[in-house]
């Protein structure tokens, strides 16, 4: 520990870090508000959970093992699932009737439908139909909607151009739940809803645009099919890419980083990895990634160790490429973020990868253990567990992460298929690890994760060390 000063308290820790690379003296163009990503794996990062870490401050890279548009649709729910400013997909014609307005929000799911001259979500706004413009059982299914809507002269509305706080200032004003955007020649632009703006309020570090309020989710690729599935997931809106690979060192990523740079220049941000040493670092900074992941079968679920015989342990990987990372910024300039990926059990080994110099943490077994992930959770004896299984696993189809780049199928796993604890919902969760981590910093005498990582002291330990650390010489009463 360090000196814990009066202004050390857990209310005055940010945990903000960088994502993406930037310059000296710059802003990193995202950051995170807190230093948490979960991994590009089929059992851990789908849409649901890309939501609700963003609604709490991190990142989600949708895996990438799976059909491109299929993948691209994940991403555009998260970027449609809460926009300060939101496009309308739920529109009917006037002629249209009860009937197949009971259909669309089947469809849907939402019970707000924009009214246009023609039905599309841009055409000239005619009107709002909710739940509570019509009676189930008493208005008549064939009604036409023209004749229960709420009219175009009754409705409150904003013009194109209006700030998402002037927008959020009418609806609290007219006690309002939606507030249509029309443009000039009163065309329906977008949608604005009161719920974003309590759920807003109630995710204060939630991770979005500031302006569009969309939030914010990335996508793993890989080095075969990247020229079709690149632009499809830039077109979706993803925010940041991430090439997915057990090893990262390879001319395969380096073509892809290059492919994408001279396409989109800066504008497409990609990170790469993995690698455990400052040769596989420079090569992918000198390359264009806009990150680096850190870490080869460090993962839980990963036995490229034990199958290939490569590898590093994660504390001395990172310790390595954080120095690598520093002296590459002194020399040019550039700051190129380190993400560590694997290794990360307990909650206090987080704390220590991002003393070791980490920038952020990308983490699968602690996010599948939760409700959002998508997989199925079972009783097993007394247990109630969830489905976890590594990308190298023959149960991820084979999939690009852990070839050479080549045209041949995987001819061994290098992941297995397994079980965690089922351990609830992740906002809980997290707040209880998040909590930790900041009380480990105030007893460091720490506000930020960079100064932490100036301060922290870091000792090898012996295994004497480790276990009086823990209650022992005693009988625990759980336990007797």
């Amino acid at each position: 520990p360090g000196l814990t000063t009066r202004e050390c308290t857990p209310q005055n820790v940010s945990l903000q870090t960088p994502l993406v690379r930037f310059a000296r003296g710059e802003e990193s163009r995202i950051r995170l508000n807190i230093p948490f990503v979960s991994a590009i794996m089929q059992s851990v990062s789908n849409d649901t959970l890309a939501i609700e870490l963003a609604r709490n401050g991190g990142l989600s890279f949708i895996f990438g093992s799976q059909p491109i548009a299929e993948q691209a649709e994940m991403v555009r729910r998260v970027k449609k699932f809460k926009a300060g400013f939101v496009s309308s997909d739920s529109n009917i014609r006037p002629d249209a009737t009860l009937r197949e307005v009971l259909a669309l929000r089947r469809q849907t799911g939402h019970s707000t439908i924009g009214v246009t001259e023609d039905g599309s979500p841009n055409g000239r706004l005619l009107g709002i139909v909710t739940s509570r413009d019509y009676r189930l059982g008493t208005t008549p299914e064939d009604a036409r909607v023209e004749d229960f809507m709420t009219p175009f002269a009754k409705l409150k509305v904003g013009r194109l151009g209006i700030s998402l706080k002037e927008a959020n200032n009418i609806i609290w004003e007219h006690k309002l739940n939606t507030l249509p955007i029309i443009d000039e020649d009163d065309k329906l632009v977008y949608l604005v809803f009161r719920k974003d703006y309590d759920d807003h309020k109630e995710n204060p570090v939630e991770l979005s645009n500031k302006h569009t309020k969309e939030l914010l989710v990335g996508a793993g690729i890989n080095t075969r099919d990247f020229r079709e599935r690149v632009p499809a997931l830039v077109e979706a809106g993803a925010d940041v890419l991430c090439i997915d690979s057990s090893d990262g060192y390879s001319e395969w990523q380096y073509d892809t980083l290059r492919w994408i740079k001279d396409t989109y220049g800066d504008q497409v941000l990609v990170g790469a990895g993995n690698v455990v040493d400052e040769e596989g670092f420079r090569y992918l900074a000198d390359a264009g990634a806009d990150f680096v992941k850190v870490g080869i079968g460090g993962g839980s679920i990963c036995i490229t160790r034990e199958q290939k015989g490569i590898g590093r342990g994660q504390a001395t990987a990172i310790i390595d490429v954080a120095q690598a990372r520093d002296r590459y910024f002194e020399e040019t300039g550039q700051y190129i973020p380190i993400c560590s990926d694997g290794g990360l059990v307990h909650d206090y080994h987080m704390t220590l990868a991002i003393a070791m110099g980490a920038d952020f943490l990308m983490m699968g077994r602690y996010f599948a253990r939760f409700d959002e992930s998508p997989t199925r959770k079972l009783k097993i004896g007394n247990n109630i567990v969830k489905e976890y299984w590594g990308e190298g696993s023959n149960r991820a189809q084979n999939w690009q992460r852990y070839d050479s780049g080549g045209t041949d199928g995987l001819k061994f796993e290098e992941g297995v298929d397994s079980y965690v604890p089922y351990a609830g919902k992740l906002k809980d969760n997290l707040a209880v690890t998040l909590g930790k981590m900041k009380a480990t910093m105030c007893s460091c005498g720490s506000t930020t994760l960079q100064q932490f990582q100036r301060t922290a002291k870091i000792t090898l330990v012996s295994s004497t060390s480790i276990v009086e650390g823990g209650a022992h010489d005693v009988i625990l009463k759980d336990r007797g």
